[in-house]
């Protein structure tokens, strides 16, 4: 292909909206033209990369034994009843009727077309294990898209799905999909790290995010320098500290007018935040509950929500913190709560003692808290976030911080969707089962902007080999 001939519309200036440097490069440089907030159009370059980054998924999926499929992108919304996630998926599941009035969405994930699909042909154990994957767009309509490729509504994604008769197999399968996402990030080039991550709305019992690590990653890593301990900010596990609890003096009222927040608080009494407990106040599944932090902490609420097996979890609104604690938001408090709702409080509160809580009344807190004797908890549990410092789970050393771009996902989801949507195989002994299923899905047009987040200068893009365009320039000088 002669240069002249290649379709490159470059300009000298990033666009406006354009925050990180792959979003401004890919369009300074003529890879894509953004069409409208979080689709874009892949012009000839980008295509030529982005058929490169698929060409190494594919071979390490047929390496693996996985088989290609096409999947429609419209899938019809009584599929997503069936498997209970039309109403939990949220509004990034774009909903829209035809003409006829029948009810559809734009696939922003295929788990409950291929359970369809394959429970329809697949009736014996004999069948499995199956491995099917596809190279597909998607749209999934976010709140904000930003970032260019990084967080768009239509993307290109490689989704895969495995089927198995017990959960030895199933295990084997996720094996084989980690170890292969290993080579292929591997033969891209990049660095990455493969974390401990939440499943969301996927579901499953466990699972593991690549991170492409990058200053400009949205998500935050944590790991520990002195073993191999991994994991993403969400699901990061915190252990207890040993019980060091003093005796603690009666608890007492005091006045705080106008003492809303910790800082507020802090500054009227001259205590720091980690002497305060803070009470956030949630709705799950329209229900109150109450959530105990220290001070400085904040409440993770994806592990509220596992903890609780909530659909939906919300901040309470102020006129809900007003109407089942007694008080305006921001002085809520342990004491008396259970007789309104559950609490719960973190595991970090449980070797302390002498806390500062809200009192349940306006402009009023309690000192000298002591939660075993002046409150009445659900129980103690992990709910916090991580902070740089703290105890890793597996050996005690410091954690550690660093910034990552998630580019690939597998999931153990076990029989979250065939159990919903009776996909079943007679086993061994003509006894009817479920099918236990896996998931593995990699952002191949988001993989395009880590290599560039990853690996830029101030001379533009640097690809690796792997993902440039073209192997080689020759000038006629």
């Amino acid at each position: 292909m002669r240069l002249s001939r290649v379709y490159v519309p470059t300009l000298k200036e990033a666009p406006a909206d354009a925050e990180v440097v792959s979003h401004k490069l890919l369009v300074r440089a003529g890879y894509v033209r953004k069409l409208t907030s979080g689709v874009y159009i892949y012009l000839p370059l980008a295509w030529r990369a982005l058929n490169k980054i698929a060409a190494i998924v594919r071979e390490e999926m047929e390496r693996a034994g996985a088989q290609e499929v096409h999947l429609p992108m419209v899938q019809p919304a009584e599929l997503w009843r069936e498997s209970g996630r039309w109403e939990q998926y949220g509004k990034e599941l774009l909903r829209f009727k035809d003409r006829h009035g029948r009810e559809s969405c734009l696939g922003p994930t295929h788990e409950e077309v291929i359970t369809d699909l394959i429970r329809g042909e697949v009736k014996s154990y004999r069948a499995l294990p199956l491995n099917l994957y596809q190279i597909q767009t998607k749209f999934r309509d976010e709140i904000r898209p930003r970032f260019g490729l990084m967080r768009g509504r239509e993307f290109i994604m490689k989704d895969g799905y495995s089927f198995d008769k017990d959960e030895a197999g199933a295990l084997a399968a996720y094996q084989g999909m980690y170890s292969a996402y290993q080579r292929i990030f591997t033969r891209l080039g990049l660095h990455f790290l493969a974390v401990e991550a939440d499943s969301g709305s996927i579901g499953g019992s466990f699972s593991h995010e690549f991170m492409v690590l990058a200053e400009t990653g949205e998500d935050t890593v944590v790991s520990c320098a002195t073993c191999s301990f991994a994991s993403n900010l969400e699901r990061a596990p915190l252990t207890p500290k040993e019980d060091s609890r003093p005796p603690c003096p009666p608890l007492e009222e005091t006045a705080t007018p106008g003492a809303h927040s910790v800082a507020e608080l802090c500054d009227f009494l001259r205590v720091r935040p980690e002497n305060v407990i803070k009470t956030i106040i949630f709705a799950a599944d329209g229900i109150s509950v109450a959530t105990l932090v220290r001070g400085d902490r904040e409440v993770n609420e994806i592990k509220l929500k596992n903890l609780l097996g909530a659909s939906v979890l919300e901040p309470a609104r102020p006129e809900q913190v007003l109407e089942w604690t007694g008080a305006p938001v921001g002085l809520a408090g342990p004491t008396g709560l259970h007789r309104v709702m559950r609490v719960y409080s973190d595991l970090e509160l449980k070797s302390g003692n002498d806390w500062i809580a809200g009192a349940n009344k306006k402009d009023t807190h309690v000192r000298h808290l002591d939660l075993a004797r002046d409150a009445s908890l659900a129980c103690f549990a992990d709910l916090r976030f991580a902070t740089e410092g703290d105890a890793c789970p597996q050996c005690g050393a410091p954690l550690k911080f660093a910034r990552g771009i998630e580019v690939g996902h597998v999931f153990r989801i076990g029989t979250k969707y065939s159990k919903a949507m009776n996909a079943t195989i007679l086993d061994e002994e003509g006894q009817e089962c479920p099918m236990i299923m896996g998931c593995y899905g990699i952002g191949v047009s988001r993989v395009l902007a880590a290599c560039i987040e990853q690996n830029p200068d101030d001379e533009g893009i640097i690809f690796t080999p792997a993902v440039a365009p073209y192997d080689a320039l020759l000038l006629n000088l």
